[in-house]
């Protein structure tokens, strides 16, 4: 193993998604103010790209022949967009979807090396079963996207024993990336790219709610939302951490707020596609596919992007005491499969 670190290693290191018209405005990073999560790693800098862009434009002229990317939710809106535009530009997707025909309907649909996978985020053995799959194919994974998620279920629902947004959103994902760590280690400079969102700062006042993570003391659709999205950041936070001997690197992003299936929960009046606010689907893509592409990212790990730049995350999302405290309760969530 490159680097002489194994996913065991980072688990013993110590202690999604579009949303609708309301987010508030995101600020635009001055990276002297954030909180690097890895030190002596390089802030990013400012990219010639910005809110109108395409997935397609961050990507022009790239060769990804020979890189592997792993994209979840990759059957519809931004999993899908962003496993067309890899495999456009030549890199091996492996397109994970809840159903093998939806897996295998989407890698049809895009033109490329696709590989269909199967991964329900709230099947824990079926998540184990899938990163072994992926592990057979004895390739390292340039690019691991975690794109996947659920929004706003207007009624509380548990999976695995915690509220379903953050089981899908966050624990599934959790136990997905650790059990495929080894492959990402491996690549010459593998990134694990996190959709979070904006919404984050719609999580409850505590940032986690580590003692109602059933909902048993309260459940709203929204601020579950959020506390899922601010759980994607954490965990891409303490993952920078924790990768910093490495080449490997994690980093989280706002896609922007985009018309997809993550809405389905929403009445109609709540969707206006009209609203400049709006993204189309290729530009909230542009964001990820940058983050798990751009050479001007090469080294840079644990911060927060939108529109395709640095962005001011909350208070909560550089909190590296909770970072770590999360950390360790997903690994207690997830013991007996990791």
């Amino acid at each position: 193993m490159k680097d002489g670190i194994s996913r065991r290693a980072v688990l013993g290191g110590g202690a999604a998604a579009a949303v609708i018209i309301g987010t508030p405005l995101l600020m635009r990073a001055d990276t002297l103010d954030y909180r690097p999560a890895v030190a002596g790693r390089p802030a990013p800098n400012r990219s010639p790209f910005g809110r109108d862009s395409t997935a397609e434009d961050v990507t022009a002229g790239m060769d990804l022949a020979g890189k592997t990317a792993l994209v979840t939710g990759c059957n519809s809106g931004l999993g899908l967009e962003t496993m067309r535009v890899l495999a456009m530009r030549g890199a091996h997707v492996i397109g994970a979807a809840r159903t093998a025909k939806k897996a295998k309907d989407a890698c049809d649909s895009v033109e490329g090396k696709t590989t269909p996978l199967v991964v329900e985020l709230t099947d824990l053995p079926g998540i184990v079963a899938a990163a072994d799959q992926v592990a057979a194919l004895d390739s390292p994974i340039d690019m691991l996207i975690l794109n996947a998620g659920i929004m706003a279920l207007p009624e509380l629902r548990l999976a695995n024993g915690v509220e379903m947004q953050f089981a899908v959103n966050h624990v599934g994902h959790f136990l997905l990336a650790n059990r495929l760590l080894e492959q990402v280690i491996a690549a010459d400079a593998g990134r694990v790219v996190v959709v979070s969102s904006g919404a984050h700062r719609w999580a409850p006042d505590e940032g986690i709610q580590f003692d109602n993570l059933d909902g048993a003391d309260g459940y709203d659709p929204w601020q579950a939302y959020g506390q899922s999205k601010v759980a994607n950041g954490l965990f891409s936070r303490e993952l920078a951490r924790r990768l910093g001997a490495t080449r490997a690197t994690s980093n989280s992003l706002h896609p922007g707020v985009i018309p997809t299936n993550l809405s389905r929960h929403l009445p109609p009046r709540d969707i206006d596609t009209n609203d400049p606010r709006y993204k189309t689907i290729p530009q909230g893509t542009a964001t990820q596919c940058y983050v798990a592409t751009s050479p001007d990212l090469a080294r840079v790990t644990g911060y927060y992007f939108s529109d395709c730049n640095p962005a001011e995350a909350s208070d909560h999302m550089q909190n590296d005491e909770m970072a770590a405290r999360l950390w360790a309760v997903s690994e207690e969530l997830v013991a007996d499969y990791l």
